[in-house]
């Protein structure tokens, strides 16, 4: 009876009620998990990831265990798919937080470089806003008189007058008495307010000049904007493929999504008592090589045309125990571009689309 892993702690329930169905499954079978891969056509690292609950499986991966050991399939599938909305829903609270970390350290990075006076991401700072209450206050509480200008306007040019009712003209040139009454220290407050926020917006525009540039070169003429990339957009990938195309070279075809019933196998041949297939995922643009029937020491080799003409892409695989190995995915724009080519330990050696016996 297999002996298996502890299933990871942060596991949702219900996937994790899925994952120990599926071993109560193959212990009753009186399968080894090798055995359930040859009757399934999922490879045994693949299982190995089911049902140590690292990987959810697809439904045709279930489907295939359930009509290899006689399993009621209907009562399986209606868990599958319960596990399989945990998982999405796990999956998305991760990319949620992710998201919310990044968003997180961007307000951050902008709050340093913000100054400390005026306005503050598009609003006015809590100093200012408290320094502006106030002066309202102090407005509201002056025993009524004559309006005075809040900001210096095109009036200041005119004749002196006098500052409130009853007092003389002050001099062109001479300062006017300073002014000891509620509203004139309203009007001052008022004042320090507007010229700090003043402050803080020169602050902001010199801040922004300093960082992007006038625009002008060293000759006077003016610098051409710097040329970006065009915007593009992320190809929409069905759930669970993680990768496509070029985002796909090295990566582990089982983990990415592009296995199991996403791929087909596009060629083979039978090199000794072994068995080699090109696998390839049209969904992800991608192919790898697989071997089975396999002894270990085996090695296991896929190559694909680099782009652009450069020189070829391969990855390899060398089988351990289990008979089997598989390698890691190149990209490749068409069926026909991968082959896998294959050397064991007996000497014998084979490609998809060449054999060499030695």
């Amino acid at each position: 009876m297999p002996r298996w892993r502890e299933l990871p702690e942060e596991l949702d329930p219900q996937v994790r009620e899925f994952t120990g169905q599926l071993r109560r499954i193959v212990e009753r079978s009186g399968m080894s998990v090798v055995a359930v891969a040859d009757r399934t056509g999922y490879s045994k690292s693949s299982w190995e990831r089911y049902l140590n609950g690292r990987l959810l499986p697809p439904q045709r991966a279930v489907e295939a265990l359930a009509e290899a050991t006689g399993a009621g399939a209907h009562h399986l599938i209606t868990l599958w798919e319960l596990a399989e909305r945990a998982w999405s829903r796990s999956e998305n609270r991760h990319d949620v937080t992710m998201e919310a970390i990044s968003v997180a350290q961007a307000r951050a990075a902008i709050e340093e470089f913000a100054p400390e006076q005026g306005k503050r991401n598009g609003h006015p700072s809590e100093k200012a806003v408290k320094g502006a209450e106030a002066a309202e206050a102090d407005r509201a509480a002056a025993p009524p008189g004559p309006e005075r200008p809040r900001m210096p306007t095109a009036a200041a040019t005119a004749p002196p007058t006098a500052p409130y009712p009853g007092a003389a003209p002050s001099a062109p040139g001479v300062p006017a008495a300073p002014d000891s009454s509620e509203e004139g220290r309203g009007g001052r407050r008022r004042m320090a307010l507007f010229a700090g926020a003043a402050v803080g917006s020169l602050l902001l525009v010199a801040g922004a000049v300093f960082l992007v540039g006038t625009g002008d070169g060293d000759d006077g003429k003016p610098v051409a904007a710097p040329k970006t990339a065009p915007a593009t957009t992320a190809p929409s990938l069905p759930r669970g493929v993680k990768c496509a195309g070029k985002g796909c070279t090295g990566k582990d075809p089982e983990a990415m999504g592009c296995g199991g019933a996403k791929a087909i196998t596009s060629a083979n041949l039978t090199v000794g008592t072994a068995y080699v297939e090109v696998r390839y995922s049209e969904i992800c643009g991608a192919a790898w090589a697989r071997i089975t029937r396999a002894a270990p020491g085996d090695q296991i080799r896929v190559s694909a045309p680099g782009g652009g003409g450069g020189a070829s892409v391969s990855r390899s695989g060398e089988v351990n125990t289990g008979g089997e190995a598989y390698t890691r995915m190149v990209s490749v724009k068409t069926i026909a571009q991968a082959t896998a080519c294959a050397t064991l330990t007996s000497g014998a050696r084979g490609c998809t689309d060449r054999t060499a016996n030695g």
